[in-house]
Parts: C-alpha cells; structure tokens; sequence
C-alpha cells in the first residue's frame, strides 16, 4: 500500500514544488523538520497513548464514567507530555442509556437478527414493537412513499455502503441512519431498522446517532449487521409478509444532564503566543468497542505531535494547540461550544487540522487557505513528497470533524486524507479495538501532523490571506 500510495503522489508534489516560491523554512530550520520527521516515524509514543486509553479508560460514552475518566486521563497525559497550559472546558449533553436489544424475524422464517440501538434512540416499552416489515432500498424511496402508508409497520432500509478509499461512501448511506427515523415516524411506521453503515461483513451491528425532528413522533430504531440484512432480504424475496419484532430499553431523561468537557493542551509560542496552530481530535466514543480506531487515533496522533516539538531547543514561534473535543458522535457538541464560547470569532486560530477517519497512510493533502498562502503550502508539500503525498489542487478544505465548525467561522484549514478503505469495517462496532490500529501507518500519520504542526508555527506564514 505504502509503494502504490508513493508512486500515486510523487508526481503530482513534483510538479507542485517547482512552482513554488522560495523555501519558507531557512537551512536550520528545514534540517530541524527533518529531524522532527525521523523522530515521529521511529517513536512508538502515539500507539502507546492509544494502547494506555483504550486499557486504563476504555469506551466514553457521554456522561459516562468513562468519559469522565478520559478527561483526567487527558489532562494528566498532556502535563506529562510538556505542555505548558492545559485546561478544560465545560460541555454540557443529555445522556442516553442503550440498555439491550432483543431483534428478531417473527414469520415466515423466524431467526434471531444481530442488532443494535442507534445512539439517542427512544424505547419501544417492554412488550416490544411487532410489524410488517416495509422494505424500502434507499432513504430517498423511504421519502417517496405516501403519508400514513406504514401505520403500524416497522421500516427496513436496506441500502448497502460502498468502500471506497477516502469514505465517500458514507455520505449515500448515513442519511438513513441519522434520518429515516424522522421520516419514518412520519409515514406511520412503529419502528425503523436500517442495514449498518459498514463495509464488512461481520455479523456485528454498526450503531450511530439518529436524529429526530423537534415535537415530532420519535420511534424506535436500531440496526442490524450486513449478513442479518441479506437474510431478511432473502425473506422478502419469498414472501411480502414478513413480521418482525424489535425490543429496546433504550432510554435519555431530558432532564439529566451530562457534564463532559472539552480538554485543551498548549505549547506556547516563543514570540507570538496568542496565534495558535490548532490540532483536534474528538475524546468521546460510543460504548461499543475501546475508541481505539474512533478516535483513539486521533487522539495519540496530536498528543505525540505536541510531544516531539515540545523536546526542541527552541520552541516554535506560533502556539501550537490540541483540542480534544467532547461530545462530537451525538452531534459536535464540544466544538459547538468551543466556537459559541468564542462567540464565533477565529481570530488567532492561523490553521487548523483534525484527526477522524481511517486507519491507512496519509495519501493527499487537501488545503482551504487564502490564496497568497498557497505556495507555502505548496512549499511545505515538499517535504511530504517522500511519504507518498500528494497536493489537492481544489483548495475547499475544510477540517474534518469538529474542526470543520472552526472552518465554517473562518479558520483556514488542512485536510490530510488517508487511506480509509477498512474504517467503516469497524466504525461503531465492538470491533473497534486496539488490534485494528496499523502501527506503521500510525507512525506515518503521526510524521505528517508533526511536520505540518512545525511548520505552520515556525514558517509564520498568514494563511488567511
């Protein structure tokens, strides 16, 4: 993969590197990212931070003990690991309990069905929901269909994701998820299960946030692992009357609230401490799995960065800032807050750059400055030309994530594009754990944020412009 990556970026960063302007960095300077590279490739650091989260902390739920846990994990990790400040931020959630699931097919064939409770997901009380299964290929049919046409039904959308390379796969599929309960509720349906936002075929079922529209009816739903689906899909093919039974004791009580927090770690600038390269990843997970792939990564990923300029003699001249956000799988909450705090003003935020998706090798980078910035850009791509990365001519990026709340207030941005053939193999599953993260890559990744971080706070370049 690494061989086939190299020969896909080589040229395009060739090209881009002799149109750009003079070096930004000076001699000392390139030879200190250089050495900044070599470190990151070689350290074990950013695996081991995942290793020590998904071991000491595990899965972090909102409002879970978990997550309270990976707040004073976080905080005393990034203490030890040299940064100057470090400080939290109160967010503010409702938490949900998934509780169990019992799924079943009633008739013509009766099977026990893999599913799960999407997360923010109402019960259906303890008999249960039984219905008619009203099957529906893809969401848009789902919208197509007439009003009070499925009273009394329980939904299936069956449309499959796609794997593809940078997950564009996930956009046609999670509208299902995060929407068709809403739709559903709307048609008459009782309930609604979905085919798993996932690639894999493993009999485990993917879970994610479902959304409900505001004073609308909220019904139950869930969704049930790829081969379950096939299975229910074969029934359909013998028979237009097949019942289902589908039992949650999922719950939220709008009046708990779940107290969480952003965690914010610093490394001051040596002459302008108040412009800030700004690093994310999200702390939460859904509590299945460790959080190991989402966003585990993430996580070990910025910390060690931080880590590996902070050993310098000197520091960089910008402030370099990770934001571990809070809340971000029940809807960017955490980075909601950040930018409300804020009052929606990026001023002082120079660049920005998350961590959310993938598990492979870097591959291209995607830029979203100003358009006099863009050759220092284009100069810093050199030195990812070895790494087998590649420039995206579109300069449209936004921030992945949380952080794209941050591009959205005006933070220009950097994108970094891995290989994510395999995440949704294990995104929202139990098999989201440890074994998953690719070490080599992980050390490969780690270099690329490491040399980005230096570079947009050495090269004292206004990329806004």
């Amino acid at each position: 993969m690494f061989n086939n990556l190299l020969k896909i970026g080589l040229f395009s960063i060739a090209f881009i590197s002799t149109a750009a302007s003079a070096d930004i960095l000076n001699a000392k300077e390139q030879k200190q990212i250089m050495a900044l590279k070599e470190t990151a490739l070689t350290s074990e650091l950013s695996y081991n931070l995942i290793e020590s989260l998904t071991t000491e902390v595990g899965h972090r739920l909102v409002g879970s003990e978990g997550d309270k846990k990976s707040i004073t994990w976080a905080l005393n990790k990034m203490k030890a690991l040299g940064f100057d400040k470090v400080w939290t931020e109160d967010v503010t959630a409702t938490y949900w309990h998934r509780g169990e699931v019992e799924a079943k097919v009633i008739a013509p064939y009766p099977h026990k069905v893999i599913a799960i409770a999407l997360g923010g997901s109402v019960g259906t009380g303890d008999k249960g929901v039984k219905g008619k299964i009203a099957h529906f290929n893809t969401f848009k049919d789902l919208e197509a269909a007439a009003d009070n046409s499925l009273n009394g039904k329980v939904v299936f959308i069956s449309y499959r994701m796609e794997r593809h390379i940078n997950g564009k796969g996930y956009g046609p599929a999670v509208a299902a998820r995060k929407n068709g309960a809403a739709v559903a509720a709307k048609k008459g349906a009782s309930a609604i299960i979905i085919r798993s936002i996932g690639t894999d075929n493993n009999r485990l079922a993917h879970t994610g946030s479902v959304r409900y529209d505001e004073g609308g009816k909220a019904i139950p739903a869930a969704s049930i692992s790829n081969p379950d689906a096939d299975m229910l899909l074969n029934q359909l093919k013998r028979s237009d009357d097949v019942e289902f039974f589908l039992k949650l004791t999922s719950h939220s009580d709008p009046k708990v609230v779940a107290k969480t927090a952003n965690v914010i770690g610093e490394l001051t600038g040596s002459e302008f401490p108040d412009e800030y390269v700004t690093l994310g990843a999200h702390l939460d997970s859904w509590d299945v799995g460790t959080g190991a792939v989402d966003d585990g990564i993430g996580v070990g990923m910025m910390m060690a960065t931080v880590h590996h300029i902070a050993q310098l003699p000197v520091k960089p001249k910008r402030s370099i800032r990770v934001i571990l956000f809070a809340a971000e799988e029940i809807g960017l909450v955490g980075a909601k807050t950040y930018v409300e705090k804020r009052n929606g003003d990026m001023a002082g935020h120079v660049i920005g750059a998350e961590w959310d998706f993938g598990v492979g090798p870097i591959y291209e980078m995607k830029t979203g400055v100003g358009k006099k910035s863009l050759p220092a850009l284009y100069d810093f791509a050199k030195y990812l030309e070895p790494l087998g990365v590649s420039v995206n001519k579109t300069n449209t990026a936004k921030a992945q994530s949380d952080m794209s709340l941050m591009s959205q207030a005006g933070m220009p941005s950097v994108n970094f594009a891995p290989d994510g053939s395999l995440y949704f193999d294990y995104h929202h599953t139990e098999n989201d754990t440890l074994d998953k993260v690719d070490a080599k890559a992980l050390k490969h990744n780690t270099a690329i944020y490491t040399m980005f971080a230096y570079f947009a706070a050495q090269s004292g370049v206004n990329f806004s412009q």
